[in-house]
């Protein structure tokens, strides 16, 4: 069973960020995959959770007026990511 969770985050890691960005030595390596890390724990949903992140407790709360929100994007990784949260 180990493998196959091995395989499934490696697989995800190249398709979603290597096969996209070349690595320049180890010390940039760590970076990149420090960020992902990040992103992949924090903000990317999961089917299996409801499109819940691993480290969310519940569903943001729903918005009924869009014109009252605005949207703020983060560029993860020189903009190869985008997340998206209500701004302040």
């Amino acid at each position: 069973m180990k493998n196959a969770h091995c395989e499934r985050i490696i697989g995800a890691i190249r398709r979603e960020v290597l096969d996209h960005i070349l690595i320049m030595g180890e010390a940039h390596a760590r970076q990149v995959l420090t960020a992902y890390q990040g992103h992949y724990n924090k903000h990317r949903p999961y089917r299996a959770r409801g499109q819940l992140p691993p480290e969310a407790q519940e569903q943001p709360a729903a918005v009924h007026d869009l014109r009252t929100r605005r949207l703020l994007r983060t560029r993860i990784l020189g903009g190869l990511i985008d997340e998206y949260g209500n701004a302040a």
